[in-house]
């Protein structure tokens, strides 16, 4: 609004928020863009460009709905290296974040080196991105593709997705995730957790993950949870999955943050309360190295199905 914006839905605010945008980035400290939510703002075309002085740009978006975002060329490139060297431990930000957006459609956006996750979505209702490319090096830290959050409804489609950390988290109090033709390059894969830590009761339910590539990742299809928590994680399904280098293709650790390397392509380490209705069927995984054997581990596993699979799975 100090910028000359109106926000009455009729008058054209593209060169006030352009401008304020430009103010932002002129900032010598960190700084961010704020929208009031009380308004209605009418934007045409409207490219917000850097570079930017301001050593932390974030964009935040909270409490729009129907809002479309399709970019047209260009990348939002985080410098993420920066905040990788000096702040390997610390709480790094997101490039993008989406707070209780409804009916969100987000096309053709390419993002680099964000300095934590790249798109984070929390508490929305109804969101379509496809054609997201994000490229990060996969050694750095904690560089989610996407991190999802008490949202339902959310489809990712059509993208690739390299990163250093997972390619797709879905978190807590998630429901109806649809993740299909996806190509995960280095990174963690596509995971379901960590759930409960600190002792918190949370829940996931209704995932489908579908035709989907892993391509030289340290996982692919997880589940992971911490001793302690509770609620539950359940009608999840893995299908149509191509491993190509993926040390650890599947798992279920019930045991998350106790370290217990493995070098087994299926690992379903559940605790005693045990893991219940697991399916496994059609799979078939051969290591990369001529030489090298692949193994599977499965304990207490309820109620479960093995059909084919390769390795042989045989249940404690």
């Amino acid at each position: 609004m100090d910028y000359g914006a109106l926000g009455d839905g009729t008058t054209d605010d593209s060169n006030a928020i352009s401008n304020a945008w430009q103010g932002m980035c002129g900032e010598e400290e960190p700084a961010t863009l704020l929208i009031p939510s009380n308004k209605i703002f009418l934007v045409k075309r409207l490219n917000l460009n850097g570079p930017c002085k301001a050593p932390n740009v974030g964009i935040k978006i909270f409490y729009v709905n129907g809002l479309t975002i399709e970019a047209d060329g260009g990348i939002i490139d985080g410098n993420g290296s920066t905040w990788w060297e000096k702040c390997r431990t610390c709480r790094r930000p997101t490039s993008l974040r989406f707070h209780s957006c409804n009916g969100l459609t987000v096309k053709s956006l390419s993002m680099s080196n964000s300095p934590g996750a790249h798109i984070s979505v929390n508490g929305c209702n109804g969101a379509l991105f496809s054609h997201i490319n994000i490229n990060s090096p996969p050694k750095s830290p904690n560089t989610d593709g996407f991190d999802i959050a008490n949202s339902k409804n959310i489809v990712i489609q059509d993208s690739t997705l390299a990163t250093g950390d997972d390619c797709i988290a879905i978190n807590g109090g998630s429901s109806y995730i649809n993740a299909t033709r996806l190509f995960c390059i280095g990174g963690h894969g596509i995971s379901i957790g960590s759930l409960g830590r600190n002792k918190s009761y949370e829940t996931v339910e209704e995932v489908h993950v579908q035709n989907c590539s892993f391509i030289g990742t340290t996982n692919g299809a997880r589940i992971k949870t911490w001793t302690g928590g509770s609620g539950y994680a359940r009608k999840i399904m893995f299908e149509e999955i191509i491993l190509q280098d993926a040390k650890n293709s599947i798992i279920i650790d019930q045991y998350y943050g106790i370290k217990t390397p493995s070098e087994k392509t299926i690992n379903l380490n559940c605790s005693p309360f045990g893991c219940f209705n697991i399916t496994l069927d059609q799979i078939y995984i051969v290591s990369s190295k001529s030489s090298k054997h692949v193994y599977a581990f499965c304990k207490n596993i309820v109620n479960g199905t093995i059909g084919s699979t390769v390795p042989k799975v045989s249940c404690q």
